[in-house]
């Protein structure tokens, strides 16, 4: 199976790092001058367009369009898809105490420093080098302040160590919960020493593979990842591990798809149930989004109250008279502004294009597609529902849930037939613009 990889100019690629530091040696510069976007563990072909092209992704271009200036995110986002091009289908499914290939680290901080550029509007790139001296330098104070055991010392005297240096002496700690972007985000997490068990995990493998570089791992490690609540990443000796570990073992490509899932999950603007499924609630954000609220304000797929309602519509009059406002309810206008002191969801749209250059799961192509629609970009959201069920074919669906999605793909693919279908809508319109106009719709 392909997936939507992308051929897209890029006006610039990462400015040369202000000197460069170790790892920049041993791992090569993160700079690019492709533009084409491989997807990690799969072809790069692409099945979108009548002539055989894949289908674009659009925020970049769209943003350039408003008069927003893309030139650092275009440079993330191409040192993105550079890591993500290295992950072979054997790197990918590597553990991250051993991974080989793509840059984690560089990646995670490639994520970072596109949705920074978006969000922050800065004219001054975030600085991926500087936090990867950091990581080295949180790597070396092992041996400087005195954590190193002695020689010969056991596989879990070793790992105690280095337990207590990382979450004692450093005082690393997890969030809980995903309320606050900031704990997925590796250069906030380095800096405020808080962050989530993906995040503290990948600090965690990048000290374990510089000690491996410095020939002080004599022993096979693996990492134990959490999924309760509280409990902290810790390294154990590989050779004792259990049939039950497995589930605990994170990978390179899960790693990256799991930090995108939770930013795309947290900043998803169609947040009006909890019935598990993105997609369903921005195809019922269609009829029953602000502006456009029939008289019986219940779905199959959630419910919205009168005062929600209202706060979205004063919302939306807010910012129709330029007053920026909060993210809620699935209007694209608001969920692509620029919230007072708080957020913006130019993220959600970022983490499931990156998710897209992963080729981890079609259903992100059915995703991508809806939030397509609500931006008016329809031609490339029928680009994107095509390749979503070019994808998916001949699979059986059982899931009550995954039945009632198969069915509102197809709704919405009908849908968007008939808005292309009036005349002169294609040349009425300009894609660049549709973030930014009142309504998405020709009717």
């Amino acid at each position: 199976m392909s997936c939507a990889a992308v051929w897209v100019p890029s006006p610039c690629s990462p400015s040369p790092a202000r000197g460069c530091t170790r790892r920049r040696q041993r791992r090569g510069s993160a700079s690019s001058s492709s533009t084409f976007r491989a997807c990690a563990g799969g072809d790069a072909s692409g099945d979108g367009g009548g002539d055989g092209r894949p289908p674009r992704m659009v925020l970049h271009d769209s943003l350039d369009g408003a008069g927003v200036s893309t030139e650092h995110a275009r440079a993330a986002r191409d040192g993105f898809a550079k890591q993500v091009g290295r992950l072979t289908r054997l790197d990918a499914e590597t553990s991250i105490a051993i991974s080989r290939g793509a840059d984690l680290a560089r990646a995670a901080l490639f994520v970072a420093a596109e949705d920074d550029s978006l969000v922050s509007h800065s004219s001054v790139p975030l600085p991926v080098e500087a936090f990867i001296s950091r990581l080295d330098d949180l790597s070396t104070g092992f041996l400087a302040d005195g954590y190193l055991p002695p020689a010969g010392a056991p596989p879990q005297v070793f790992l105690d160590h280095l337990d207590r240096y990382l979450y004692v002496h450093k005082g690393f700690r997890r969030k809980n919960g995903s309320s606050d972007g900031r704990a997925i985000y590796l250069h906030s997490v380095l800096t405020c020493r808080l962050g989530s068990a993906l995040m503290l995990s990948l600090i965690y493998s990048e000290i374990l593979k510089m000690l491996r570089l410095y020939g002080l791992l004599e022993f096979s490690v693996e990492i134990f990842f959490p999924h309760d609540l509280n409990s902290l990443p810790r390294g154990y000796d590989k050779h004792k591990s259990k049939l039950g570990d497995e589930p605990h073992i994170m990978t390179s490509k899960s790693l990256l798809v799991e930090i995108l899932k939770t930013l795309k999950n947290t900043f998803w603007p169609f947040q009006s149930n909890q019935a598990g499924s993105l997609f369903l609630n921005s195809v019922s954000a269609n009829q029953h989004g602000p502006g456009n609220v029939g008289d019986n304000q219940a779905t199959p797929h959630g419910n919205i109250s009168t005062i929600e309602m209202a706060a979205a519509k004063a919302a939306q009059h807010r910012l129709m008279r330029g007053v920026w406002t909060n993210v809620r309810f699935g209007d694209m206008r608001r969920a692509l502004a620029v919230p007072n002191q708080r957020f913006v969801t130019f993220i959600f749209m970022t983490a499931c294009e990156r998710l897209i250059l992963l080729n981890h799961d079609p259903r992100e192509l059915r995703d991508y597609a809806a939030l397509l629609y609500h931006c008016g970009y329809y031609e490339d959201c029928l680009q994107y529902l095509a390749s979503y069920q070019t994808a998916v074919a001949g699979q059986h669906r059982n899931n009550p849930l995954e039945i009632m999605e198969d069915e509102a793909v197809n709704t919405l693919k009908a849908r968007v037939s008939l808005i292309l279908a009036e005349d002169g809508w294609s040349s009425r319109r300009s894609p660049a613009t549709s973030y930014w106009t009142k309504n998405s719709e020709p009717w």
